[in-house]
């Protein structure tokens, strides 16, 4: 499960003197669903932004969850936060890549969330091809979490 492979990250982060971030409010979560129906004209998939109320993004080992973008924050994350919002405003620039909502990446992949089919993705970074299929946001992630310990 996700949270198994979580606490072998935040064991070895603290190792370090370093600390996750910890999940979003409420009211951030409402400004975050907001702000994402006004640019992109999306509803958010339920099983990626339920994660996001546990943490609110993560960077380790090459491996990056977006999670809200800092200026929809009420206060100071303990880690840096690469934004949703800021991160698939980049990522959409090119058109193949309307098709999918970017909600994280590593040096080698881009983890998607097809918005046609409701399927999550891993791609390869560059060339975009399916490299995995996921049944859902749970199950992707733990996989990132997974790979960035290795």
């Amino acid at each position: 499960m996700w949270r198994e492979e979580l606490d072998k990250i935040i064991t070895e982060m603290g190792t370090y003197e370093e600390e996750v971030n910890s999940g979003i409010s409420d009211e951030e979560f409402n400004a975050f669903v907001k702000k994402a129906k006004q640019e992109f004209n999306w509803d958010l998939p339920e099983d990626y932004t339920k994660i996001l109320k546990d943490i609110n993004g993560i960077e380790f080992n090459g491996f990056i969850l977006y999670g809200v973008d800092e200026e929809l924050l009420q206060g100071v994350p303990n880690q840096h936060i690469n934004g949703f919002l800021e991160n698939n405003e980049i990522w959409l620039e090119n058109e193949w890549e309307s098709q999918y909502m970017f909600l994280g990446e590593s040096d080698m992949s881009w983890y998607v969330y097809d918005i046609s089919t409701e399927k999550y993705y891993e791609l390869d970074n560059p060339s975009g091809s399916v490299m995995e299929e996921f049944n859902g946001f749970e199950y992707m992630f733990e996989k990132m979490l997974s790979d960035a310990f290795m």
